[in-house]
């Protein structure tokens, strides 16, 4: 783990030896793979440091060299701080991960929209005393519960995005299937695009977004007439999950959009653990998200054991 520290509006890393191969370029442009437009404002704005001194970024990093980043600066909120009660898994000076419930828009769709995920994560950063503004990395519909990360400031939300985009953040999903899937596990490779008929409803389509879905049966409910599936994507197309389950004619109960039966008052469909490595301490992160439905979907499973 990388030895990090907080000053002021300065984020302090000592350089660790496995960096002396880059140099701050190399640093921002191979390793963290941040965008050319915001490492250029870093540099322009000298919010970059090595040593308390304005640097040459061609040179090579020193181990046990100070890098400063000038990451904690106030940026005026795009939501409406709202306090919601919304559980946090993980937190720390960079990112958040929320356990959303079902119910709950992940971010505003319109101005002035309130009541989302994004509005609680405002909040809550506000009345920390933190003055950057939240950044969604990912998002989950609207009555899908689970793990969704922030965060909390740019450079942070532009490698974060850059490793969801390389499957570098691996987010593991329990769902409810109608019928019995005789398969024990699969991969569903059906591409997704919009369905002309309808405003929210997507479809599988030959002229849609190559979509794919891994997914392994942990339990076949007989009785119930139900599939307890395991699932992790290699895209995240809206509504994915639920458009490739139905496409087999196995739709997620409760999905009454995807023709799912009416076993339950949502799709049931949980995200219920992410995994990845912290950019700046290179720590594993793994976060596990509890169930939060007042009337249970997923009984008798311990979301700490997927």
């Amino acid at each position: 783990m990388i030895q990090t520290n907080n000053k002021g509006n300065w984020f302090e890393i000592t350089v660790p030896g496995e960096w002396e191969k880059y140099t701050l370029e190399t640093l921002f442009k191979d390793f963290w793979k941040a965008p050319k437009k915001l490492v250029h404002t870093f540099r322009m704005e000298k919010s970059v440091l090595l040593n308390g001194q304005v640097p040459d970024w061609t040179l090579p990093l020193s181990k046990n060299e100070r890098l400063s980043l000038k990451l904690f600066t106030e940026e005026e909120s795009t939501f409406i701080p709202q306090y919601l009660n919304v559980d946090i898994i993980y937190e720390d000076d960079h990112l958040i991960v929320f356990n959303k419930p079902a119910g709950m828009d992940t971010h505003p769709n319109a101005d002035g929209q309130t009541g989302t995920l994004a509005n609680a994560a405002a909040f809550h950063m506000q009345a920390s005393g933190e003055v950057n503004r939240p950044r969604h990395i990912h998002r989950l519909d609207r009555d899908t519960t689970g793990a969704v990360l922030f965060a909390k400031n740019p450079l942070i939300a532009a490698i974060l995005d850059k490793m969801l985009e390389e499957h570098s953040i691996k987010r593991t999903y329990l769902a409810l299937a109608d019928g019995i899937i005789r398969q024990k596990k699969g991969t569903i490779d059906k591409p997704i695009g919009r369905d002309r008929h309808h405003p929210t409803r997507r479809r599988v389509s030959d002229t849609g977004q190559q979509a794919i879905t891994h997914y392994k049966v942990l339990e076949k409910l007989k009785q119930r007439d139900l599939t307890l599936i395991q699932c992790s994507l290699d895209t995240g197309r809206t509504h994915q999950i639920r458009v490739h389950f139905s496409s087999i004619g196995h739709p997620l109960a409760g999905d009454e959009l995807y023709g799912g039966s009416d076993a339950f008052h949502r799709q049931a469909l949980h995200a219920v653990k992410m995994e990845f490595t912290h950019p700046f301490t290179q720590e594993k992160i793994i976060c596990h998200a509890p169930f939060i439905d007042e009337e249970p979907i997923f009984i008798n499973i311990d979301p700490y054991e997927i």
